[in-house]
């Protein structure tokens, strides 16, 4: 059964004087997504394959979550929008099991909705969604047929 983990990217600076896509992760955005890194190794949640957003805070809050795994840059997450996002997890290789898209609020909460008809009220930096598809290609991943295994954040 193929499982998606969706991840709000973590705690990011003010974008005051910068371009949106260039804002870092703050101290407290760095040891968040360390600890998410960790929750997802002990869990045995580690990826094997990763869908990043471009933006500076994404690729941060990636690198410290200390995967091992394939990661690919696409600038549609950036986009926003959750149906671009649901078209990036239609294209995933039918090898790969375990799949980690790395985005941005609202389409990545408004994505864990669509897929699984529920979802938490709120979805904080550095939230993440694991959610249990059918068995079957990832190329058939359509609303509503995900099941919501779990919710974490970093206050869990």
């Amino acid at each position: 059964m193929p499982t998606l983990i969706v991840l709000r990217h973590a705690k990011a600076e003010a974008g005051f004087g910068k371009p949106d896509i260039d804002r870092a992760l703050t101290d407290r955005g760095r040891r968040d997504a360390t600890a998410t890194g960790e929750w997802l190794r002990a869990g045995g949640l580690a990826p094997d394959r990763v869908l990043c957003s471009p933006a500076v805070r994404t690729r941060e809050t990636l690198a410290r979550l200390a995967l091992d795994a394939e990661a690919g840059f696409e600038p549609g997450i950036y986009d926003n929008d959750p149906e671009g996002l649901l078209a990036l997890i239609r294209e995933t290789p039918d090898e790969s099991e375990r799949l980690l898209l790395v985005g941005h609020n609202p389409s990545v909460h408004q994505l864990v909705h669509d897929l699984t008809g529920q979802a938490p009220d709120a979805f904080p930096t550095c939230a993440l969604a694991v959610i249990d598809l059918p068995s079957g290609d990832w190329v058939d991943v359509r609303p509503g047929l995900g099941e919501l295994r779990t919710v974490r954040t970093p206050k869990d």
